[in-house]
């Protein structure tokens, strides 16, 4: 009667042995091997995670890499130097761009005319809706923060002049700003730049002077004191060459409306 009672549990106990080396068995077997340049690409990204890439963090991107399903230029946060070291690792052409930083190109704010006056919530996208935007200037910053929200690293701020500014000493260059603004004035520049143009508005300069007097009215003076050529005028604004900048400033210097900014 006693050995009645057990055999139901040495039955169970011999069931869960056999299911355990068979578990262990198929696991052995079964186990799918990570490459290992995944890791070491991994270690290479910046580690912020912050999605810009379009991938779930820095290692769904390493293991796109290594799958051939991304672009080393998808992640502008990595500089040049480390993308060749994964371009090495994955055995493909080294990276020919150059290391950026971002410039929000506006110094208008508080500066430039309001086309009407604003209340309620939101954000940039939101007050987008109405009428285009408060500002009189259709590129004009509306300095709502849609720039701010979208940056993880407190690096986008609007200023007390009404605009936004980049803290590049805070800046991963990741580009979630410059996605998040409805007017498209947050750029990529070289990182070696040491000026660049704080206005976007491509109209001319009367019909930028009557709605704000910090835009770039198409004077070509910048143009035209520049020692090295590195600024030429295209529709109504400067456009520098930042190949034959050398960073002299003078055009910062000169500017009638400080649309040029050093950096």
């Amino acid at each position: 009667m006693a050995i009645e009672i057990f055999i139901p549990a040495i039955v169970l106990l011999v069931l869960a042995l056999g299911f355990s080396v068979m578990l262990a068995l198929l696991s052995k077997k079964l186990v799918v091997k990570k490459d290992e340049r995944v890791e070491q690409i991994l270690a290479l990204l910046p580690g912020a995670n912050c999605g810009a890439c379009g991938y779930a963090g820095c290692s769904g991107l390493a293991e796109a890499l290594v799958s051939g399903k991304a672009e080393l230029s998808a992640c502008r946060a990595t500089s040049k130097s480390k993308k060749n070291e994964i371009a090495k690792i994955l055995n493909i052409p080294s990276s020919n761009e150059s290391d950026v930083i971002v410039v929000v190109a506006c110094g208008g704010g508080t500066a430039c005319k309001d086309k009407y006056e604003y209340q309620g919530y939101g954000d940039c996208r939101s007050m987008q809706l109405l009428a285009d935007g408060r500002k009189a200037c259709s590129v004009g910053c509306m300095g709502m923060g849609s720039c701010t929200d979208a940056c993880s690293y407190s690096a986008c701020e609007v200023n007390m002049s009404g605009f936004a500014e980049i803290n590049h000493a805070k800046c991963i260059k990741c580009g979630m700003c410059v996605k998040a603004c409805p007017k498209g004035i947050i750029k990529f520049i070289p990182a070696h730049a040491k000026v660049y143009v704080k206005c976007s508005n491509k109209d001319k300069g009367l019909a930028v002077k009557n709605i704000c007097s910090k835009g770039c009215i198409g004077c070509g003076l910048c143009a035209k004191i520049c020692p090295n050529s590195a600024i030429t005028m295209k529709d109504n604004l400067p456009v520098i060459d930042y190949n034959l900048c050398s960073g002299c400033g003078l055009c910062a210097q000169k500017c009638p409306t400080e649309a040029i900014a050093k950096l």
